[in-house]
């Protein structure tokens, strides 16, 4: 049975059960809480580094209501009421009980949605930097960030041998970065601020393309995971969630994204996805029709457009090996959030949410089916 996570009456969310593959994808239309479940998630894994962070920064962290503040950002308190139930596998969450967790570890490494904004005039600030305003998840992805420009490895973060695989590196240079390197220099003022450097120049983040403002904070997060030993995955983190890992990228760079995420599944990482983007569910619904047909590995790189080396063959053998699912979470009459499981991705379905996957093809096929009517309608 796959791991669950169940949510009932938190905030609006109403009923919601995401059961978990090993690479899940969450969609919904805005303000349905697919943040505010995925955060859950985080919650559930890792309680204790969530309160121990806090408590290191200085926050009180005794106070339910307060540290639902913390976690999910001030004025949250009131989201947990009486009737709100969380559960993790059968095993039930509570805000007493997130601080009394066994481990510090970290289980679960979490990308936000909002990473680029955590870089301010090139520089990630750190967690006791950030407010409550900002939820727990951005103040640790935030923290990481600026470890990692403040590291030993600091100077060139893109290109680096060795931390990513050789296709994988070209296609996201291709699709991203267009021969430009992301180092961290001194400025004017002799302060050190990340910039792109294509040739003799050197631009400051906020010059960047949106894309590329996005992008990075991602890559240079998941390098966390991404050890540059003969390690395949880091010790004790076996989960990574990515908010809307499309944002602000062409169709051809969140195919590089989603051939990482390929290989962090190859890696052994559970991945758990929210996005908006259809090109994503569309290559889980690849994924999962090459599964039934029992294809070859080779059509997985053909269609990442990447060689068919070794490197590349252990990835795409084992992408056609993972558990894919995806969920939608969706506003009822009253405007509380259910879920729904939509793994099939089936476009024959007969329930629409699920042929429509999730609402994100629902907007084409009307154009579609606007423009076939006005053919038929010019032709008759």
């Amino acid at each position: 049975m796959p791991l669950t996570l169940k949510i009932r009456n938190f905030a609006h969310l109403k009923r919601v059960d995401l059961a978990f593959g090993d690479l899940t994808v969450v969609v919904g239309p805005q303000g349905a809480g697919k943040s505010l479940a995925l955060q859950w998630l985080k919650a559930a894994l890792d309680g204790r580094q969530l309160v121990e962070a806090l408590k290191a920064a200085g926050h009180a962290t005794e106070d339910p209501a307060v540290l639902i503040d913390l976690i999910f950002g001030s004025g949250m308190a009131p989201a947990w009421r009486k009737e709100t139930e969380v559960s993790l596998g059968g095993r039930k969450i509570t805000p007493k009980g997130l601080g009394r967790m066994a481990s510090t570890t970290e289980q679960l490494f979490f990308v936000p949605a909002h990473r680029s904004m955590l870089i301010s005039d090139g520089w990630a600030s750190p967690f006791q930097r950030l407010t409550a305003d900002t939820p727990a998840v951005a103040r640790i992805f935030s923290q990481n960030l600026f470890d990692r420009f403040n590291g030993k490895d600091a100077g060139t973060l893109f290109p680096v041998e060795k931390r990513l695989k050789t296709d994988i590196r070209e296609q996201i240079d291709s699709a991203v970065f267009h021969g430009g390197k992301i180092r961290i220099e001194e400025d004017s003022q002799h302060a050190r601020r990340l910039r792109l450097v294509h040739g003799r120049m050197h631009l400051p983040f906020m010059t960047w393309t949106a894309g590329q403002r996005e992008f990075t904070p991602l890559l240079l997060g998941l390098y966390h995971l991404l050890p540059s030993t003969q390690k395949r995955k880091r010790e004790g983190t076996d989960w990574v969630v990515i908010e809307e890992p499309e944002m602000g990228l062409h169709p051809r760079a969140i195919t590089a994204v989603m051939l990482l995420v390929l290989d962090l599944l190859w890696r052994g990482y559970r991945v758990v996805l929210s996005t908006h983007s259809p090109h994503v569910l569309a290559m889980v619904w690849m994924m999962r029709q090459l599964q039934a047909n029992n294809a070859r590995w080779q059509l997985v790189c053909e269609a990442f457009g990447v060689d068919n080396n070794a490197a590349m063959r252990g990835v795409a053998e084992a992408a056609l090996t993972k558990d894919y699912r995806a969920h939608l979470l969706d506003f009822d009459s009253r405007g509380k959030v259910n879920s729904l499981d939509i793994s099939t991705l089936d476009p024959s379905a007969r329930d629409e949410r699920i042929s429509g996957w999730g609402g994100l093809t629902e907007y084409s096929s009307r154009f579609g089916d606007a423009v076939r009517k006005g053919v038929n309608e010019a032709e008759s």
